[in-house]
């Protein structure tokens, strides 16, 4: 009786994985319809692919976007208003938005590694490389700050200048609390994910997370239409998203020491308001250990300037691009 009851019990909890998967299936496949691919997919090499969004015309400019995010929160807005003067590349990270994973191993359910930021630097770079990109100036958002700043640890040649804008990029006390070390550990990232993407109340979780990302600002009128936040809660990008940000700390310990051999013009804003990466231990410090290295700390502003203030945001990419001679 024991055994027929443990193996009820396995069925019945197979027959809910199963429901649950063709749930997030038919999601996942709306969410793919709703808000394709905007740019075109690079081959980099190992059956991987990187997605890029093209335009304008002037020194090259790469835009590297934050944790659960993708290349609409630069085509949304800002990438339109520097494609007069700069040709702009906004790259999806590895495992989010329409880019691969780094490694084909990431994508394993019960894993809870993930690529680095010195291994992103490295896939977006040969996306660049493909599209024949010299000398760009680097922009990264949050996240994107570390692998902009791992960019420039791994070619030290190739960049002309960094723009790191609200940038993770220091060691930070404490944890990030239990969402991410659930989700970011091989059973709760096997687990949740899942039931996340199949029965998450689309239409009440997703503008309570936008409008946490954004304060003390509001949101911009359309922004949450627009940027395919539902990209973000499919299984693998959640998987994805969760594993980076819970190695983050690890990498930025690493990388740390090694920020004072930077040898090129960095510009550093950040939000003074920033509720999510506190500028006191990231951009303070950063612009501390760059000899050089110009910081702007924006009175009123959480974490999303781009938005908030593009103004004083492209202000910073053209005083990059003067500086290291692009203009």
């Amino acid at each position: 009786m024991a055994l027929t009851l443990a193996l009820s019990s396995l069925l019945a909890l197979t027959g809910c994985a199963a429901i649950t998967d063709r749930i997030a299936d038919r999601k996942e496949a709306r969410a793919a319809i709703s808000f394709p691919p905007g740019g075109q997919l690079i081959d980099v090499g190992g059956g991987r692919q990187v997605h890029a969004v093209v335009g304008g015309r002037g020194p090259d400019l790469v835009l590297i976007h934050g944790a659960s995010g993708n290349t609409r929160d630069f085509t949304f807005d800002f990438a339109q208003r520097l494609a007069d003067r700069y040709r702009v590349i906004v790259l999806d990270r590895p495992g989010l938005g329409w880019s691969d994973r780094a490694d084909p191993r990431y994508n394993e359910a019960f894993l809870a590694d993930a690529e680095s930021p010195r291994e992103q630097a490295r896939m977006l770079k040969a996306a660049t490389d493909a599209l024949g990109v010299e000398d760009p100036i680097v922009l990264g958002h949050s996240y994107g700050g570390a692998v902009a700043l791992a960019w420039a640890l791994e070619f030290p040649d190739h960049p002309s200048a960094l723009v790191i804008v609200s940038g993770a990029t220091n060691p930070w006390p404490g944890d990030l609390g239990p969402l991410y070390k659930i989700n970011g550990s091989s059973l709760g990232g096997a687990v949740i994910p899942p039931l996340v993407a199949a029965y998450a109340p689309r239409d009440r979780l997703l503008p309570g997370i936008v409008e946490a990302i954004f304060q003390p600002n509001p949101v911009p009128e359309g922004y949450l239409d627009f940027v395919g936040a539902d990209l973000s809660i499919r299984r693998s990008t959640l998987r994805a998203n969760a594993r980076q940000v819970n190695t983050l700390k690890a990498d930025v310990v690493e990388m740390s020491p090694l920020y004072p051999t930077i040898d090129m013009p960095v510009e550093i804003l950040h939000g003074a308001e920033d509720p999510i990466v506190p500028p006191e231990i990231h951009s303070v410090r950063l612009y501390e250990q760059i000899e050089g290295a110009q910081l702007r700390l924006i009175d009123g502003v959480g974490h999303m300037p781009h938005h908030v203030a593009p103004d004083e945001v492209i202000a910073a990419i053209d005083r990059a691009a003067s500086r290291a001679g692009l203009r």
